[in-house]
């Protein structure tokens, strides 16, 4: 198994632009941290010889928990698993929760990695966005974290209307003059059901502009090429020997588990996911059982998926994969449907591999799906 996800349910606060599974309300922080190392025990039988390269603690936001609670749910993974010496530890982090006093006692864990929802530098896009921290913070947290941690990533937005391109390559000059050594750049995109896509309908937020998110994406690949980071996958730029271990086995197609509520598995044929309500998890684990659903993926799906990750990396499609898995008259029609983007050189050919060129990046969302099964 390539990697352990632990999904930790709490925020401080709603980001505006957010759709993932999170509560503010951590009454039932204690209870959770129990069901979590609960279901770790319960689940360790589908794992008995295979090393865990990878721990990510994700959310929500995994910082709200004390260091001392963190520690308590690494030990049971350490206790009831084989963890790799060399394994990427990752701790999603927020720079309000990151004082100096916290820094230097996540320093003295087993976490090894901090991802840090830096998001802007810009006060008036955090305030925007209703982040929990602010731009004093956001500096601030870069400073002291750089000392204790050699291994940080930080995410940043762009795409935001109200965010020029200067503002952006600023932001971009900050990341950079800190040092950091991998970044995750996302485009804003308006998720249903959030108090984004409530504030644009009202006409009280101005709406999404595709061209200046474009150009947004076409100055992060300008400032990131002369920093010499690689554009690895699609959201992810880093130097080398410090790319996302773990979502990188996500994009390869590798097996993992996802342990907390709404969290994911895929054990390369199957995919489940455990209950969104926290305390029907809770609950559920205090009686041993796994609240969860799942289904056995066709061969279409796993194609696609296939295709989905693969043109979003520098390692693109592979086709003695895909003849492998999925037979010679597939490989086939994917080389036949893929003519037309080769001939607009959205596609190369390389190697025996399909990538993603330059001008594909930015569409690789739509390319993909212009070559899956249906």
């Amino acid at each position: 198994m390539s990697g352990i996800y632990i999904h930790i349910p709490f925020c401080k606060k709603a980001c505006h632009y957010c759709n993932f599974h999170f509560s503010t309300n951590q009454n039932s922080k204690s209870a959770f941290i129990k069901a979590v190392c609960n279901e770790l025990v319960l689940r360790k039988s589908e794992y008995t010889s295979e090393e865990i390269q990878s721990i990510y603690f994700g959310g929500g936001t995994p910082t709200v928990l004390e260091v001392s609670e963190l520690n308590t749910i690494l030990q049971t993974v350490y206790e009831h698993y084989k963890v790799s010496d060399t394994s990427e530890i990752t701790l999603e982090a927020n720079p309000d929760d990151l004082n100096l006093e916290k820094i230097k006692r996540l320093a003295n864990t087993k976490i090894n990695r901090l991802s840090i929802g830096i998001q802007s530098f810009h006060e008036s896009d955090l305030i925007s966005m209703n982040r929990a921290h602010n731009a004093i913070d956001a500096k601030k947290c870069l400073e002291i974290a750089t000392t204790y941690f050699d291994n940080i990533t930080i995410d940043l937005m762009f795409g935001m209307p109200t965010m020029s391109i200067e503002q952006w390559r600023q932001n971009l000059q900050t990341a950079f003059g800190f040092g950091i050594k991998h970044l995750s750049c996302y485009a804003l995109t308006v998720e249903p059901k959030t108090a984004l896509e409530h504030f644009i309908n009202k006409g009280s937020h101005p709406p999404m502009d595709d061209e200046l998110s474009a150009r947004h994406f076409e100055v992060l690949l300008e400032e990131t090429s002369i920093q010499g980071l690689t554009h690895y996958e699609t959201c992810s730029f880093g130097y080398p020997n410090y790319f996302s271990r773990h979502n990188t086995s996500y994009w390869l197609g590798k097996t993992y588990m996802g342990v907390g509520p709404s969290a994911h598995s895929f054990d390369g044929r199957n995919r489940s996911w455990n209950s969104s309500n926290n305390t029907k998890y809770i609950k559920s684990l205090e009686a041993n059982v796994r609240p969860f659903e799942s289904e056995e993926l066709s061969v279409e799906n796993r194609f696609n998926e296939y295709i989905m990750t693969g043109l979003r990396t520098i390692w693109g499609i592979s086709l003695d994969k895909i003849e492998v898995d999925f037979g010679a008259d597939i490989k086939s029609q994917l080389l036949e449907n893929s003519k037309k983007f080769r001939i607009s050189k959205t596609l190369i050919l390389e190697d025996n591999h399909l990538k993603i060129t330059r001008t594909g990046k930015f569409l690789s969302d739509g390319i993909a799906s212009d070559l899956f099964l249906v």
